[in-house]
């Protein structure tokens, strides 16, 4: 395993501020193994006794700059949404994303966000577009797109905001933290 929580850039880190630079075709192997390096980091992460083993937290989305790499790339692992199901909900890595549309109503997960390179809790809502459509490049530098609402559509969010140099908590009303228009749809 080599990205361990120690290896994850921690906020005050300048790359985490930086405009990602595009992802370039065909991918070098040094960014396939860090394609899978990442994607390995949030299987492993998501699995109990594993990530207890090597001491990681729990991950949805890991993007290239918190790994020290200021590049518009990100690792991402939906687990599954459907009780019944054991198959995570969408898993690959994503670059050169672009959201090209989103909704007018907006969504916020109901116990606010939270992020790996951010030790602190930041308490507060974070209120995001609730559907979005993503334009992005996949490993082999095929165009993809893909429509995304509630969860999924958060996660995709959030990782693409690393890729732009924001974090999660740049979204939070600092005078209200806990206040929302009423419209906003609260996602478990």
């Amino acid at each position: 395993m080599r990205f361990t929580m120690d290896k994850i850039v921690r906020d005050g880190d300048p790359v985490l501020r930086a405009q990602a630079k595009k992802v370039e075709f065909p991918l070098s192997d040094e960014i396939q193994q860090l394609t899978q390096d990442m994607m390995d980091y949030l299987v492993i992460s998501q699995d109990d006794e594993q990530n207890e083993k090597y001491g990681l937290r729990p991950g949805v989305g890991l993007a290239a700059p918190q790994v020290g790499y200021s590049l518009q790339m990100a690792s991402i692992l939906v687990p599954p949404l459907d009780e019944d199901s054991d198959e995570p909900y969408w898993q690959g890595t994503i670059f050169n994303p672009v959201i090209i549309s989103e909704s007018v109503k907006r969504g916020a997960l109901n116990v606010g966000e939270g992020c790996l390179s951010v030790d602190e809790d930041v308490p507060g809502f974070v209120t995001r577009a609730n559907r979005i459509t993503v334009r992005y490049q996949d490993e082999q530098g095929q165009t993809q797109t893909i429509k995304l609402r509630d969860y999924p559509a958060i996660i995709f969010q959030h990782e693409i905001d690393h890729l732009h140099g924001h974090l999660y908590y740049d979204h939070i009303n600092t005078t209200a933290p806990w206040r929302v228009e009423d419209d906003v749809k609260y996602i478990d």
